[in-house]
C-alpha cells in the first residue's frame, strides 16, 4: 500500500472515531420516528385496550404462547393487569414526546425502544409496513448520538460551564432506571437481547458520567467518546443500508408482479373502499389510464434505482424528493398517514446537510419572529389592561 493510501486510511479512521457523523440527519430521524409513534399512540388512545390491551381479540395467553416460541421482547408479558398496561402505554407516550424534544436522548431512546417493542410484540397482527420500520429503527436509534443538534440536550450542553457539573436530573434518572432494570430482569422470561442491550447502555451511561465528572480531559473520557462515535456511525450506516434494502426488495418484488408489469397496479387500491378516504380524488386519478401507468412504472423505477444512485448526489437528491412526494401522496390518497410518515422519516437519513441547515435556519427565524411578536403584543395588552383598570377606577360606583 502506498503512502498516499495509508494517509487516506488514517484520515478515514480518524474521522469515524473522532466525529459522530450525520448529526442533522440523525436528529431528523429521531424527531421523525418519535413524532410518528407519538401521533399513532395518541390517535389510538380510545382504542388502546382493543389493539394492545386486555380487551383485544389477541388475548394475553395467546400472545404469551407466541412470544415463548419466537423469543420476542414485550414488557406487557410481565403482567396481564389493566393497570400495568396503562403504565406502559403512558411510558410509551411520554418517552416518545421527550425523545422528539431531545431530553436525555440516550435514556429516552431506550424507553422508546421498550415501548415500541412491548406494544408491537404484544399484538403482532395489528401492524403494517410502517410499524415494521419503526420496530427496526427503534433499536437502531439506541446506538446513535441523535441529540447532538436540535434537542434540549444540545441546548443544555451549550449552556454548561466546563468543569462545573450541576446536573442532578441525570444521576437521579440513572439510579431510578437502574432499580427498574433490576426488577425487569427478574420478571422477564424472553427477549434477553433487549435487556442485555439495556444493561450495556445503563453501565455505559454510568461510566460516561464518571469519566466526565472526574476525568473530563483524560483518556477515559476520550475512550468513551471514541466508542460512542463508532457505535453511532455504525448504526447510521445500518439505518442507511436498511432503507436501501427496503426499497430494493420492494422494487424487485414489484417487477415480478403481472399488474406492475402491465402498468395497472395502482388502479386497484384506488378502487378499494378501505384505501379511499377521498373517493372523488381517487376516482379522478384512477380514471386516467396514462397517469395510472406513469405512476405505476415510476414507482418501480424509483425504488429499484435509488440504491444505485447513492454515489451520484444530484440524482440521489432528485429520487429522494420523488420518494418523499410519493409517500405524501400515499398518505393522502390511500389513507396511510403513519406508514408514510415512517418512510419519510427513514428517507430523511439521506437528506443533504445543506438543505437541513437551511431548514433549521428557516425554523429558527420563524420561531424568533413569533417570540418577538408575542413580546411586542404583550406590553400593549398589559398597557391597555392597566389603562382600562385606571379608567374603571375613575368611574363612580
Amino acid at each position: 500500500m502506498s503512502a498516499a493510501a495509508d494517509r487516506r486510511v488514517a484520515r478515514a479512521v480518524q474521522r469515524i472515531t473522532s466525529l459522530a457523523l450525520g448529526p442533522y440527519q440523525s436528529a431528523v430521524v429521531r424527531i421523525g420516528f418519535s413524532a410518528t409513534w407519538l401521533l399513532f399512540l395518541l390517535r389510538e388512545l380510545p382504542n388502546r385496550h382493543e389493539m394492545y390491551g386486555p380487551s383485544g381479540p389477541w388475548s394475553w395467553d395467546m400472545a404469551r404462547q407466541l412470544i415463548a416460541g419466537n423469543d420476542a421482547f414485550s414488557a406487557l408479558m410481565w403482567s396481564d393487569s389493566t393497570f400495568w398496561f396503562e403504565v406502559l402505554y403512558g411510558v410509551a407516550v411520554l418517552s416518545s414526546a421527550l425523545l422528539m424534544l431531545g431530553w436525555r436522548t440516550r435514556t429516552m431512546s431506550v424507553l422508546f425502544m421498550v415501548g415500541v417493542l412491548s406494544l408491537q410484540n404484544r399484538s403482532v397482527f395489528m401492524g403494517d409496513g410502517g410499524d415494521n420500520v419503526i420496530h427496526l429503527m427503534a433499536v437502531y436509534l439506541v446506538l446513535t448520538r441523535c441529540g447532538q443538534v436540535w434537542s434540549l440536550d444540545a441546548r443544555r450542553a451549550a449552556r454548561a460551564v466546563p468543569g462545573q457539573d450541576r446536573d442532578r436530573a441525570g444521576p437521579a434518572l440513572w439510579v431510578v432506571l437502574g432499580f427498574a432494570l433490576v426488577i425487569a430482569t427478574l420478571l422477564n422470561h424472553t427477549g434477553w437481547f433487549v435487556l442485555l442491550l439495556t444493561w450495556v447502555i445503563w453501565v455505559g451511561l454510568g461510566l460516561w458520567w464518571m469519566a466526565g465528572r472526574y476525568a473530563p480531559y483524560g483518556e477515559p473520557r476520550a475512550l468513551m467518546d471514541v466508542l460512542a462515535n463508532l457505535a453511532h456511525n455504525a448504526a447510521l450506516v445500518v439505518i442507511m443500508a436498511e432503507v436501501c434494502l427496503i426499497y430494493a426488495t420492494a422494487g424487485w418484488y414489484k417487477i415480478q408482479g403481472s399488474r406492475w408489469q402491465d402498468g395497472t397496479a395502482l388502479y386497484y387500491p384506488l378502487n378499494l373502499d378501505y384505501f379511499t378516504p377521498w373517493p372523488a380524488l381517487s376516482e379522478l386519478l384512477a380514471s386516467g389510464g396514462v397517469m395510472v401507468m406513469v405512476l405505476t412504472y415510476g414507482t418501480v423505477i424509483v425504488q429499484v434505482a435509488f440504491p444505485f444512485t447513492l454515489f451520484n448526489r444530484r440524482v440521489k437528491n432528485v429520487l429522494l424528493a420523488a420518494m418523499m412526494l410519493e409517500h405524501a401522496a400515499i398518505a393522502v390518497l390511500l389513507g396511510l398517514p403513519f406508514f408514510s410518515l415512517a418512510m419519510i422519516a427513514a428517507d430523511a437519513v439521506f437528506l443533504p446537510t445543506v438543505f437541513l441547515l437551511w431548514l433549521g435556519g428557516r425554523a429558527t427565524r420563524v420561531r424568533t419572529r413569533l417570540f418577538q411578536r408575542g413580546e411586542a403584543v404583550g406590553p400593549r395588552q398589559r398597557s391597555g389592561s392597566q389603562d382600562g383598570s385606571r379608567a374603571l377606577a375613575d368611574e363612580p360606583h
